[in-house]
């Protein structure tokens, strides 16, 4: 399965879903930008898109909620590292309250690896942010403050809201 990532105005991407309505797009805007996001098996809609394999799926995307995007920078020689790592605590989240839905993609240019969480609403993943369940699938070995293997340069998190459907 193939992910498709474009930023615009809301009501240009609101005109991509009217002219693709097989598809199944999901917008997300924060103060800085809108994102439309879509999985699909065919070549994408969008005329500058970001392209990822879909590596890890789990739980359905709602037109509703609370997404955290990670942007993680993976070295080329890392990325059998990190796929790996995340594959094998990908079910550490599936059983937190709120959780929606999880992705992460594969770019399929450049090196930033996108880990994609929905939740039900911010309090659902502040609550998971500070619960033992975040601690110990974060925990860097002991005494370790070292970036991981993999990493290619810092990562860094942006957070949306859903832009639910339009009347």
């Amino acid at each position: 399965m193939k992910a498709y990532m474009t930023n615009g105005t809301i009501d240009f991407l609101l005109k991509k879903e009217k002219k693709h309505p097989d598809l199944h797009f999901l917008f997300m805007q924060n103060n800085n930008k809108t994102i439309a996001y879509y999985e699909d098996t065919e070549s994408t809609v969008f005329e500058t898109a970001r392209n990822y394999e879909v590596i890890v799926s789990k739980g359905d995307i709602k037109k509703e909620g609370f997404v955290v995007i990670n942007n993680i920078p993976v070295t080329d020689e890392g990325r059998p590292i990190f796929e790996t790592q995340f594959k094998n605590r990908a079910g550490m989240i599936d059983g937190s309250p709120g959780f929606q839905a999880l992705r992460v993609l594969r770019p399929l240019q450049g090196n930033i690896y996108i880990v994609l969480v929905e939740w039900a609403d911010e309090l659902s993943y502040e609550t998971w942010k500070n619960s033992e369940s975040f601690a110990n699938s974060h925990k860097k070995p002991s005494g370790t403050k070292e970036r991981p293997p993999y990493s290619a340069g810092p990562s860094y998190a942006e957070s949306f809201h859903v832009v639910e459907e339009q009347a």
